[in-house]
């Protein structure tokens, strides 16, 4: 079992940035891909990001490219999410997740384990 926890969330100005935290405890999650996925109201929970064990491999949608990074240490069982550049469309819950293996996949269906979410919210 794994449990995560985010943390980082906030509210912010268009053009601003945030740091979004995702901390692991239980098993080890240093062999888990891990991703960020977001929620806003009345939509379905969507792929943000996506990062192999290693670190080395990242995946991104097309919409926070170029403006979000996704990175892990792993001495520290985290993974963050740098977002700048944020935009009012990139509000929602931002909910980090984990596989139950090391191959990274972007469809929420593939993940076993959830944090609780965090908030962002950006104004215009």
């Amino acid at each position: 079992q794994v449990q995560l926890v985010e943390s980082g969330g906030g509210l912010v100005q268009a053009g601003g940035s945030l740091r979004l935290s995702c901390a692991a405890s239980g098993n080890t999650f240093s062999r888990n891909a891990v991703g960020w996925f977001r929620q806003a109201p009345g939509k379905e929970r969507a792929f943000v990001a996506a990062i192999g064990w290693s670190g080395a491999n990242t995946y991104y949608a097309d919409s926070v490219k170029g403006r979000f990074t996704i990175s892990r240490d792993n001495a520290k069982n985290t993974v963050y999410l740098q977002m700048n550049n944020l935009k009012p469309e990139d509000t929602a819950v931002y909910f980090c997740a984990a596989r139950a293996n090391i191959v990274v996949r972007t469809t929420t269906d593939e993940y076993a384990y959830w944090g609780q979410g965090t908030q962002v919210t950006v104004s215009s």
